[in-house]
């Protein structure tokens, strides 16, 4: 036996190595009169086309002998959204700096336009190395906005603003972070409902962070056995129930559309179930299905070199799931949650499933595989079977399951969303409204059912390249016996540039976070 080094084990050990964490700022609403504010920096607001600041910008204006209404006299301030001008106190407040952020109109204001804000305004103060920010609620007064929700707007769009994606990279000395973010509020009868938006901005940010690391991460650290682990984690930090099944347990609930996938792989597929209140048969059931596949060649279906790239982030829609279900837990939602992810990377080798090769679902069904790059609509197909169990009052699955969604909608605008039934999907999108995390509905046509009816076997799992969206969706329609809506997320889960929704940087966006807790805490009892 030769002693020479194993080459795989400098890769190997690039995967084992642990990337430095992303921390969220703290995220706090605490009684305060700004006047009186000592810190960094304070975050003030401004309507687009106001020539005279009100309220708290108002109120900090005289105080600073009409410093904010030089700046809009002189036109360098006009309130346009994401407009951040810096003001520096000199002594007349406490406070070191005022940043104020345009809002743009007050017509049609919401939460979204208030976490844009937000988001400017925090990545304004941490190019100037401001730790810790303070800031007024944004849209809680002309904007109409109640003030849970803008507290949660202002509060979640800060955090996500702060996230970086450090890896692996070799570095000097970091620069300063925004470490803590802090509302202000003098009305102590306001602060119960502040705390309330505190709490859920904190939940989603949090979840949020841990989606978008996921995705960043590289295929070799999130295999699925990996992914598997980041589930698992969940267990100790927000005490949900957590089971992982291997390729042993998926081939006996006759997983067979499962393990297809899985075949070319070195890694063996996981399915992780994730329970919220497990066991509470007192509350209703909601499932969440998220698509996991880790890494996606295309299988002898092959990608093209720059099609296969971004495919780290085919797991999107699983990550989607474990952040949403870390943020359940901890908000304590009155609602049993299930979380279902198929984890799975689809390779080629001569083990690997074809072109022409029929497998079967475990319900039975046999499907003919056309394409072996329409790998994640069988994984999921496993998956929503297996959410039978729970007799449950709605399942979501998302998924970035067909570049037609991208053609469809445009990469980064929108996920389209399929439901056959019109309550939940209007749930969905009450929830896309209030996130900023798009969707648009698409009709489950009854072509789109015949286009998939297979020659040799009951489905095709794919209709071909025209309609691929809807034909993909009515794939797993097949497979549902429940209220049912899936989430193509396809284009929504990595960013280039983030445009308007300064929130976001390059990299993950964390798509779907938000959105499913949303959907959930509107579904959750009231106590």
């Amino acid at each position: 036996m030769s002693d020479a080094p194993d080459p795989r084990e400098p890769y190997d050990a690039v995967a084992t190595a642990p990337a430095q964490p992303s921390t969220p700022p703290i995220l706090e609403a605490a009684h305060a009169r700004l006047e009186e504010w000592e810190g960094e920096a304070l975050v003030l607001n401004l309507f687009e086309g106001v020539t005279s600041p009100g309220g708290a910008t108002g109120a900090v204006d005289r105080a600073l002998g009409g410093a904010v209404s030089e700046l809009i006299a002189s036109g360098e301030l006009t309130g346009k959204a994401g407009q951040v001008a810096v003001v520096h106190t000199r002594g007349a407040l406490p406070v070191k700096r005022v940043l104020v952020v345009g809002l743009g109109p007050s017509d049609g204001f919401g939460p979204e336009a208030a976490r844009r804000a937000a988001a400017s305004a925090a990545k304004r103060a941490q190019e100037l190395g401001v730790r810790h920010l303070a800031t007024i609620a944004h849209g809680a007064g002309v904007g109409g906005l109640d003030p849970a929700r803008s507290a949660r707007a202002t509060l979640e769009g800060s955090g996500l603003a702060a996230y970086e994606f450090r890896g692996w990279k070799r570095r000097g000395e970091e620069g300063a972070r925004l470490e803590r973010v802090t509302l202000l509020e003098a009305d102590t009868g306001k602060l119960p409902a502040l705390e309330a938006g505190a709490r859920l901005a904190r939940a989603v940010v949090r979840g949020s962070y841990l989606a978008r690391d996921l995705v960043n991460a590289p295929a070799n650290v999130v295999t699925p056995e990996r992914l598997a682990a980041a589930a698992t984690g969940l267990s100790e930090t927000v005490g949900l129930r957590v089971t992982v099944g291997d390729a042993a347990w998926a081939a006996e609930q006759r997983m067979g559309a499962l393990l297809a996938v899985a075949r070319g792989s070195e890694n063996g597929p996981r399915f992780v179930v994730m329970e919220h209140n497990a066991g509470r048969d007192d509350l209703p059931t909601v499932v969440l299905v998220g698509k996991g596949v880790t890494f996606d060649t295309g299988g002898f279906s092959l990608k093209t070199r720059d099609g296969m790239v971004p495919m780290k982030g085919d797991m999107a829609g699983a990550a989607a799931v474990i952040g949403a279900m870390s943020a359940a837990a901890e908000l304590g939602l009155e609602l049993r949650v299930v979380g279902l992810c198929p984890c799975v990377e689809n390779m080629a080798d001569g083990r690997a499933y074809r072109p022409s090769d029929v497998i079967v679902a475990s319900d039975g069904t046999s499907i003919e595989v056309l394409n072996t790059d329409a790998e994640g609509r069988l994984a999921l197909a496993d998956a929503l079977v297996y959410a039978r169990r729970y007799r449950p009052a709605a399942v979501v699955d998302v998924a970035t399951l067909t570049g037609s969604s991208i053609v469809a909608l445009g990469a980064g605008v929108s996920a389209s969303l399929f439901a056959n039934d019109d309550a939940l999907a209007a749930d969905l999108e009450r929830a896309a409204e209030e996130t900023g995390e798009r969707v648009w509905r698409m009709p489950l046509f009854e072509e789109y059912a015949k286009a998939i009816e297979g020659q040799v076997a009951d489905l095709k799992n794919s209709g071909g390249a025209r309609g691929g969206v809807g034909t993909a969706a009515a794939f797993l329609k097949a497979f549902v016996d429940y209220p049912w809506a899936h989430v193509d997320m396809a284009g929504m889960e990595l960013v280039e540039k983030p445009g308007p929704r300064s929130y976001l940087q390059a990299g993950a966006s964390g798509y779907g976070v938000r959105l499913l807790v949303e959907f959930l805490a509107a579904r959750a009892p009231r106590p």
